[in-house]
């Protein structure tokens, strides 16, 4: 699905922090010899790998060896080994797979069939399916996994609602209805809630997962909300809203928006880096993906990738992102540079998940 983003996109909102804090922060930066934006190298494209026909979304395992990628046209799923970023097989699931997502201990791999209305599960040890299908609603576009990895929560683009997926016997055990056309999900790091996007009603649901139901209002947000991202301490969800071009940034505690930032045009795929120091975020019609720095909320890189790059996957150690190209039948490794925006990636809490960023807690 390829949303047209709208001609108007919005200036981002201000962000107020107190001068004196940022001016010992600066200080501190410059005592410890850390680089600001402006000085520190950019991030780059350090290399292209061929997939199959119309990769969607991109997954790497836990431990970084490999990524796992559905090409929606081939029926497959290519697994590409992350040392030497070359496609090492391909395995064939079932109908248009377009989501796929693996399990913290790194075993499994979840992939959701949009045309089938199933999730397929691949071994990832044999690179093999295992099992039948598992049915869940109809156009499922979006797979996460708790952190426990006890659940798998789907998002069916076309019935409004989230499956739920005991991982243990590989059946569909709840559904959950939210808004409408729910294109994509995150869990928390602590499980207990998974964050929707409501691409047709410009909202974000919230899923308590201890009883599959949907808590509080819907939080709005901008317009055809698709990609959804949680911060590594939980405080903050990174939301990309196709049509105006801008990523909308949600306080958890308070379940409201509190920022936005304007991006390329029409973006798609967000993710966080490890430390939570920056959002990365794919701009479908631009070809490029844009770097917010997530102390300061704003845009400090934006980096040129393939044709109509879709969604991407950061490695567990922060040091690549890859990113599917959907009309390229190609992915993208960026080598992330750890010294951009505010302070250096491995600076840590200070510049960690927006946590300064509108006045909320410093972690969780």
């Amino acid at each position: 699905m390829n949303h047209h983003s709208s001609s108007h996109a919005p200036s981002a909102v201000q962000v107020r922090t107190p001068r004196l804090l940022l001016g010992v922060l600066a200080t501190f930066a410059m005592m410890l010899g850390i680089a600001g934006a402006g000085t520190a190298a950019a991030a780059t494209v350090v290399d292209t790998i061929p997939v199959g026909n119309s990769p969607r979304v991109v997954a790497i395992t836990p431990d970084g060896s490999r990524a796992y990628v559905p090409n929606q046209i081939d029926g497959t799923v290519s697994v590409i080994d992350t040392g030497t970023n070359t496609e090492t097989t391909t395995v064939t699931v079932g109908n248009q797979p377009i989501a796929v997502a693996i399990t913290p201990e790194g075993t499994r791999a979840y992939v959701t069939n949009i045309a089938d209305d199933t999730v397929s599960v691949i071994d990832t040890g044999t690179n093999t399916v295992v099992g039948a299908p598992i049915p869940v609603g109809n156009g499922p576009v979006a797979v996460e996994i708790t952190p426990d990895g006890s659940r798998a929560y789907v998002a069916n683009l076309f019935s409004d609602l989230v499956s739920v997926i005991d991982t243990g016997t590989n059946i569909e055990i709840a559904t959950v209805t939210v808004g409408n056309n729910p294109e994509g999900l995150a869990i928390t790091p602590d499980g207990s809630r998974a964050y929707v996007s409501n691409s047709d009603d410009d909202t974000v649901s919230v899923i308590d997962t201890g009883t599959n139901m949907v808590v509080g209002a819907p939080i709005p947000v901008g317009e055809v909300p698709v990609g959804v991202a949680v911060t590594p301490n939980g405080s903050r969800v990174y939301v990309t809203s196709v049509v105006d071009d801008k990523v909308s940034v949600i306080d958890t505690g308070t379940n409201t928006e509190i920022i936005t930032t304007t991006v390329g045009d029409a973006p798609f795929g967000v993710e966080i880096t490890p430390d939570g120091a920056f959002a990365y975020v794919t701009n479908q019609n631009d070809g490029t993906v844009s770097v917010i720095d997530t102390y300061t909320s704003t845009v400090v890189e934006t980096i040129t990738v393939g044709n109509d790059p879709y969604k991407l996957a950061i490695t567990p150690n922060g040091a690549f992102a890859y990113v599917a190209n959907l009309s390229d039948d190609t992915v993208s490794v960026i080598a992330i540079d750890r010294c951009l925006g505010s302070l250096c990636n491995g600076f840590g809490s200070l510049g960690g998940a927006g946590s300064v960023v509108g006045g909320g807690s410093t972690g969780s």
